[in-house]
């Protein structure tokens, strides 16, 4: 038994980081991963020629049943619906192939979510841990074909949701650094030099803090929100509380945290087009903030 849990612990970071990838919540992949344990404690290692694809597989497949629960789930769901951000890489595979790591950006996951559940399953697997046609059919109970045709529609849906022009680390960081000093100015001109025209802002409060249920869209209706309430929704703060704003590192890119009296209350991760930012995204559901909240981000800005 202590064997068969130190060969797991060492794919435990690759598992997360696949059910991560596929569901959008660290909560949810870590229960996968939960459940991926003990269905390999049940298992005949001794039939099992890699361990890690065979935990490739069984993950998979748990996160495919919980992507037909979930789909259930998010479209009940109060108001707009984010991922949950996470405050360090979740997988030791994919960080580092590019500049960014845009599959774990908030950004991309919400581009996965307009995916099928076989269309997340093949792109996931192939694009981003480039698993064989003959695995993801094996996986999926489907002919390789059929998984290369599902792969084809995939890469096409997500071009589609993707940025055209893919920043540099340095001039992603450079923009919400701005963007950063900006709102903590109040300064509106540095505001429309930063925000695209056409400009969304997104919040998640997830029933639990009043955000606006269908997005703000504009520049200049976001920079009004800025300016008059600085992004904190009405009535969540208290006028005597410590307001502060952090720069950090949101699924692999630069992210700002906002803290009232020290304690984390919201994300806000980007979408950037060149010079400007296109989209913000903003998380206030606490349920989505525990992981990221017991991680320790850079100190405040100077």
């Amino acid at each position: 038994m202590p064997e068969l849990a130190e060969i797991f612990e060492r794919h435990r970071r690759h598992v997360r980081g696949l059910a991560y990838r596929m569901l959008g919540t660290l909560t949810e992949a870590e229960d996968v991963a939960q459940d991926a344990f003990l269905r390999w404690l049940q298992s005949d290692v001794s039939e099992i020629r890699s361990p890690r694809a065979w935990l490739t597989s069984v993950t998979t497949r748990l996160c495919i049943d919980r992507l037909r629960h979930l789909e259930v789930e998010r479209a009940a769901y109060p108001g707009i619906w984010l991922p949950e951000p996470i405050g360090e890489t979740a997988d030791e595979d994919a960080a580092g192939r590019m500049d960014l790591p845009s599959d774990l950006s908030v950004a991309f996951l919400i581009v996965l979510e307009r995916l099928s559940p076989d269309e997340r399953t093949v792109f996931v697997l192939r694009d981003v841990f480039d698993a064989g046609f003959t695995e993801i059919a094996a996986i999926l109970n489907k002919s390789e074909a059929a998984c290369r045709q599902i792969a084809h529609r995939a890469r096409a849906r997500v071009r589609e949701g993707r940025p055209k022009f893919q920043v540099t680390a340095h001039m992603q960081e450079s923009l919400v650094r701005r963007f950063l000093l900006a709102i903590q100015a109040g300064d509106k001109a540095a505001l429309l030099s930063l925000l695209a025209d056409d400009a969304v802002l997104k919040s998640d409060g997830g029933g639990k803090v009043r955000v606006s249920a269908a997005g703000i869209f504009g520049a200049d209706k976001i920079i009004r929100l800025i300016l008059s309430r600085s992004l904190i929704p009405r009535g969540s703060v208290d006028e005597t509380a410590v307001v502060e704003r952090r720069l950090g590192v949101i699924n692999g890119e630069s992210g700002i945290l906002t803290f009232v009296d020290d304690a984390l209350i919201s994300t806000l991760s980007f979408e950037t087009r060149g010079e400007r930012i296109t989209a913000i995204y903003q998380v206030y559901n606490p349920a989505k903030l525990t992981h990221i909240a017991a991680w320790k981000p850079s100190s405040p800005l100077d």
